[in-house]
């Protein structure tokens, strides 16, 4: 908008030189400045969905089951956990033993139609050289996943399910996760 602002500016003052004034100028800048304003002011539900992902994976790989429980529903419920109380007691069981090293998001596809939201994710999720699942299968593992999110009463977006799909290009589900 400003480098059009700026344009018709420029041709308003080649037309019209009478009306020539040099805070005519500033007005392009002036375009520029709000619209970057707005933009940081203003999140998207997609801005809003990637940055509770980002925090999702940063509380898995400090394994922080208080960040966790902030960006789960209330009304929580996967094939495995009945509610978000046995989803964090599996979390504290599993992060106990300082389970992961790094995760890193290696994509994501989101499917949004408010107030839900779809998103299949692929992580790759490296542990502890010291950790259990290390020592026994291997020290990194490919997860893709698909979680479920539903926009809250205060415009944010919470995960209400979690299906876990794939470890390592293998079909698995929560039941085989231990």
């Amino acid at each position: 908008m400003a480098v059009l602002t700026l344009f018709g500016m420029l041709t308003f003052r080649s037309v019209c030189p009478e009306k020539r004034r040099w805070w005519q100028l500033l007005i392009p800048v002036f375009v520029a400045i709000a619209g970057f304003g707005l933009d940081f002011l203003v999140k998207t539900d997609l801005e809003k969905i990637n940055s509770l992902l980002i925090t999702g994976i940063k509380a898995v790989e400090n394994e922080d089951c208080s960040t966790i429980e902030a960006i789960i529903a209330d009304n929580y419920r996967d094939s495995h956990h009945n509610t978000k109380k046995d989803l964090l007691a599996h979390c504290k069981t599993e992060f106990a033993t300082n389970l992961v090293a790094k995760a890193k998001k290696t994509a994501c596809l989101i499917e949004s139609s408010p107030p839900t939201a779809t998103i299949a994710l692929f992580v790759m999720i490296t542990f502890d050289k010291n950790s259990r699942i290390s020592q026994e299968y291997k020290s990194s593992i490919f997860v893709k996943a698909k979680l479920y999110l539903q926009k809250q009463p205060d415009k944010s977006w919470l995960i209400t399910c979690v299906e876990v799909l794939e470890i390592d290009k293998q079909r698995v589900d929560w039941k085989e996760i231990r």
